[in-house]
């Protein structure tokens, strides 16, 4: 079957209904069996007369991935799901898919590489912008110590950066892309060598100027001219273990009881971006996840702050 050569060849419902057949006459299932497939099918055709997909060849991963993004936060009217929910709804989606590649209906599989998360799986940690702000605010300004862990961390909430991606950049990873050096990026280089841009914020940029000025020169002084951005007191680079202590005695003295690891500021900075409104697919090339789903995690993070929002401040939240 191709899509050249059957009837209504620009009918995504078409191919559904010859899918549901190929599962009733090949595989057997059950009448009940094709009525969930048929209801779950029906949401994604819903989805796609969103996005305005017509025909299935027009279909890509970029839409696979945000049919799974629908599901998991409740946008395009999907509602809110448990996870069984979503993931049985986007293998059937993915079992299409599978079908039209396997029949040479679609050249490609757009659904391939896209997997749900794990049932179960553990949402990130992160911190308040009210925490964050304490946070940052911690370090004092007036050692080469203090101005260089400042840096350190508004960098980490600036560009979602891994602390192992920070503590190996050079100086001349940070780019001025104007004489005025009113844009400024960082080049970091993630799982597998892979480089990715990032821009970062005036704060950010302002306590790397302080740094780079009046904290890196001391601590240089010691050492025997490393590249490295963050250099320890005798000049070398610094260790990720050192940059964790970092995170942790700032949070213990800005007096924040949550747990913190290497990775708080990264999940701060992709959960507060989803909340501001930010796409998750911009958030995915920030943070240098290779596929959507690994992003789609916080998705879920802000669903359950606007279920809490709504729980508190709705008026008629409760019966």
């Amino acid at each position: 079957m191709t899509e050249h050569n059957t009837a209504n060849p620009d009918s995504l419902q078409h191919y559904v209904t010859a899918y549901l057949n190929h599962l009733m006459i090949e595989r057997g299932l059950s009448e009940n069996t094709l009525a969930a497939y048929r209801r779950d099918l029906h949401r994604y055709l819903q989805y796609l007369a969103q996005e305005r997909v017509g025909y299935v060849a027009a279909i890509t991963p970029h839409h696979v991935a945000g049919f799974l993004q629908a599901l998991s936060s409740g946008s395009h009217n999907m509602g809110q799901l448990a996870q069984s929910s979503v993931n049985r709804i986007f293998i059937a989606a993915r079992g299409w898919h599978r079908f039209l590649f396997l029949e040479n209906t679609t050249p490609t599989n757009p659904a391939a590489e896209i997997k749900p998360p794990k049932t179960g799986q553990q949402l990130p940690a992160g911190l308040s912008i009210d925490e964050v702000t304490r946070l940052l605010d911690t370090p004092p300004i007036d050692t080469a110590q203090g101005l260089r862990d400042r840096a350190m961390m508004e960098l980490l909430y600036a560009t979602g950066a891994r602390i192992t991606e920070a503590i190996d950049l050079d100086v001349d990873d940070v780019v001025h892309l104007d004489d005025n050096a009113d844009i400024t990026v960082v080049r970091l280089f993630g799982k597998g060598s892979k480089e990715r841009i990032v821009p970062l914020g005036s704060y950010a940029q302002a306590a790397i100027d302080a740094y780079l000025i009046r904290g890196r020169p001391e601590h240089a002084a010691g050492g025997k001219g490393s590249p490295a951005l963050f250099l320890n007191r005798f000049g070398g680079r610094l260790s990720r273990q050192t940059g964790w202590n970092v995170l942790k005695q700032a949070a213990k003295d800005a007096e924040i009881t949550k747990e913190i690891s290497p990775h708080t500021l990264r999940h701060s900075f992709a959960t507060h971006l989803l909340q501001g409104g930010a796409d998750v697919r911009v958030v995915q090339e920030l943070l240098g996840h290779a596929s959507v789903t690994t992003t789609q995690i916080y998705t879920q993070v802000t669903a359950d702050t606007l279920r809490e929002v709504f729980a508190y401040a709705h008026p008629r939240a409760h019966g």
